[in-house]
């Protein structure tokens, strides 16, 4: 990290004229107050569209203007360097123009609320959303936006103009460090819900990120290890998703990963960025750098857009050299000017420019039941064998470890929100995070689901174990009519979880526990998947993930029945590690930490194919733990009057009837399990329906046509088989109630 600073270093000791950081008043006073603005400037007619505001206004820049605004640095004072002049204490900061009324970029994380790192902005503090992955498993589109909303909304009133949010990377493997922070393991789900959020964020005129493209599945090795996987299963998986929330979001950014795909680094892949982003997609905003991804000036020529935290790279390649470039080189000065319009274009379509951030006060409270819709709708029954939920005619509960008095886990990393009523127990994790070097610290939101509990059951009887001894806890469920375990898992940004086993001993603690009192319910606290070895013994588990500043309200809601569970699995829970793609994983152990240009790296083979998760149990014939798409509910459903339509693509209508006592949502699931071409498990869609006891919803799920296809590389095209389709209606990837065989006439569809 020392050698990549030195430059940077070397500016504030020696006052060396780099554009990067010369005072504001001698690059166009970016850094003072934007000067009012003359009505004769054609680029603020609002009844233009925004390419051409944006080409007007780039024919107005000088270039050293033009390349002022295609590089910027941390928005905060770190790793012992000043914060930029102007800079509210974030992510990123981009100085603007303010000659020309071009505002500053203030880029904040996350995906789970506004971040305030390392405390830059002393006592500030947001709505901490449940993980994104919680929001996955709520199935709930409308939710979804929602949770963009508040984002969004938060982060202008706070004065952010940029959101580093919109996470999509697939769960491909369930060991991954920043699962939490996505949006599951199938490309339809995931893109569909990403889109979602982007455009919540993006109502509130905060231009939002598309993250990380591409391929960034996992956080071993991250900052050069090397995907390999061949173009059609990259198209019809991980690339796929990324296409669905760009149609669906129009996300102002699309963020470049660390990663190397197919030997070339994300954010200087040709393949990826011009020739996938911008020529097949039409991708019209601009492609902005991980914190630190970047790794030489052509990375221009090759699609990068903007160099981000540039502190972090071995140098300011979009600053001086990029100048120089394109003084010489017409190809950089074309590039230039194209990189320029794309990012005034991407501000001027979500409102930057015309409805500027205004500090102003939030409705926290609104926000924070958002924040508990989430985490209630995101929860997961898992396992009721023995109906002991909802909580009913108990006397005596023992709540037994996970810090259940104190709160709920949040995930670590660049991500971590820290909650409007402050952080609550800190742990500190050995190591130093990857995000600057600080101390790894597990914390938990300080929402309580035992004083949750207390307040809705003030009847019944509860005793508190902590959960470090195994016999003690028993004892206590022992003399307990249900005992409650609240089990964590911490992950955090830059690296991989070992296992999929509970840490700290909480396997024998829930096997301990469950042998003293088989009315054990299980409540996970987790960043995915985990391994149940104790799953034969308990009565009930629920599936809570990250559940965010209100997550204690949610799970006593839950626990109790004021909320009936209505998440579903956004990712396929292994019996083991020995059922992945990969048991082990590959570099495992080594440091995350940028490496020198010409390190060695270590190549990972997706061997799966576009087979990500339950396409891959179902295609091995594996049967897993938990199936993607899985989960229970507290009344039941039936579907019925099903009505399955080919042709040019798949329309299947169906009534859906609430065959139970009390209000519930059901998740219907369309699936692909074969095609002319060979079995094939794939989601085509799904609704969310909600249903009073005894009423019928009738529900139409029509098929992007893509995902009846497979992508011909030769031709550069989705290609659909004309023939026989078998489509299942069903409850998950592996519950499929009814099916019909659908004709589909061949045909193809662009890249």
């Amino acid at each position: 990290m020392t050698n990549s600073l030195g430059w940077f270093r070397a500016v504030f000791t020696s006052g060396t004229a780099l554009l990067a950081f010369v005072p504001a008043e001698s690059v166009a006073g970016q850094d003072a107050p934007v000067a009012a603005l003359s009505a004769a400037h054609p680029w603020q007619d609002e009844t233009l569209d925004a390419d051409r505001r944006a080409a007007l206004l780039a024919a107005a820049m000088t270039l050293e203007e033009k390349v002022s605004i295609l590089h910027g640095g941390m928005g905060r004072t770190r790793l012992g360097l000043p914060a930029p002049a102007g800079a509210l204490g974030s992510a990123g900061y981009v100085p603007g123009v303010p000659r020309l009324g071009i505002p500053a970029l203030q880029q904040t994380d996350g995906g789970m609320g506004v971040t305030n790192p390392d405390n830059a902005r002393p006592g500030d503090a947001a709505t901490a959303l449940p993980s994104t992955l919680a929001t996955a498993a709520t199935w709930n589109r409308s939710l979804a936006f929602q949770s963009g909303v508040v984002l969004g909304d938060e982060s202008w009133r706070k004065g952010f103009n940029v959101m580093l949010a919109g996470g999509v990377n697939l769960l491909r493997e369930p060991r991954g460090g920043r699962n939490f922070e996505y949006l599951g393991e199938d490309p339809l789900l995931a893109g569909t819900l990403a889109g979602d959020i982007i455009r919540g964020v993006q109502s509130r005129n905060v231009a939002s990120t598309l993250k990380h493209f591409a391929i960034n599945d996992e956080e071993t090795d991250r900052f050069s290890v090397n995907i390999v996987i061949d173009e059609a299963a990259a198209r019809e998986s991980d690339l796929l998703a990324f296409q669905l929330a760009i149609e669906g979001g129009k996300p102002a950014s699309v963020m470049c990963g660390y990663n190397r795909v197919n030997g070339a680094y994300a954010c200087e892949n040709d393949w990826l960025l011009n020739t996938v982003l911008k020529k097949n997609w039409a991708y019209p905003g601009w492609v902005m750098s991980d914190w630190g991804a970047t790794h030489g000036v052509d990375a221009a020529l090759k699609g990068l857009d903007q160099q981000s935290g540039e502190q972090l790279d071995h140098a300011p390649y979009f600053a001086n050299e990029l100048l120089e470039q394109a003084q010489r080189e017409p190809a950089y000065q074309a590039r230039v000017d194209d990189m320029v319009r794309r990012v005034l274009r991407s501000l001027f379509a979500v409102g930057v420019f015309d409805s500027p951030p205004v500090k102003s006060a939030i409705d926290y409270q609104a926000n924070a039941r958002a924040s508990q819709q989430v985490a209630e709708e995101g929860v997961v029954l898992l396992k009721n064998a023995l109906g002991l939920l909802p909580l009913q005619d108990v006397e005596r509960v023992a709540i037994i470890g996970g810090m259940a008095e104190f709160g709920v886990l949040a995930g670590g990393g660049s991500s971590y929100t820290t909650a409007i009523e402050g952080p609550g127990i800190q742990i500190p994790a050995m190591g130093v995070a990857a995000t600057g070097g600080v101390p790894r610290t597990m914390i938990y939101h300080p929402s309580s689901p035992f004083a949750a509990l207390k307040a809705l059951r003030p009847d019944i009887s509860y005793s508190l174990n902590d959960g470090a001894y195994p016999a003690a806890a028993a004892k206590e469920a022992a003399a307990a009519d249900v005992a409650i375990v609240f089990a964590t898992q911490w992950a955090t940004e830059g690296r991989d979880l070992v296992d999929l086993s509970l840490p700290n001993g909480q396997d024998a603690l829930i096997a301990a526990v469950a042998a003293a009192n088989p009315r054990t319910i299980v409540v996970l606290e987790t960043s995915g998947p985990v391994a149940m070895p104790w799953i034969g013994a308990v009565g009930g588990v629920l599936a809570s993930w990250y559940p965010g500043g209100r997550g204690g309200q949610a799970l006593a809601n839950v626990l109790t029945g004021r909320v009936n569970p209505s998440g579903r699995l956004p990712v396929t829970f292994p019996v083991s590690v020995a059922q992945l793609p990969r048991p082990t994983l590959t570099g495992a152990g080594r440091p995350a930490v940028r490496p020198k240009e010409d390190a060695p790296f270590v190549s990972v083979r997706y061997n799966e194919g576009a087979d990500v998760g339950y396409r891959w149990y179902s295609r091995r014939r594996i049967k897993p733990l938990f199936a993607f798409g899985e989960g229970l509910s507290y009344t039941s459903f039936a579907y019925s009057n099903v009505k399955f339509s080919g042709g040019q693509t798949v329309t299947v209508t169906f009534d859906v009837t609430n065959t139970g006592s009390v209000e519930g949502s059901d998740v219907p699931q369309l699936y692909l399990t074969a095609m002319p071409t060979g079995t094939q498990r794939r989601l085509l869609g799904w609704d969310k329906i909600r249903l009073a006891p005894r009423e019928t919803k009738r529900a139409t799920i029509v098929v992007d046509r893509r995902l009846l296809a497979t992508f011909d590389t030769a031709a550069q095209r989705w290609a659909i088989a004309g023939g026989s389709y078998n489509i299942a209606l069903g409850r998950s990837a592996e519950s499929l109630a009814m099916s019909d065989l659908v004709t589909i006439t061949a045909s193809t569809v662009a890249p």
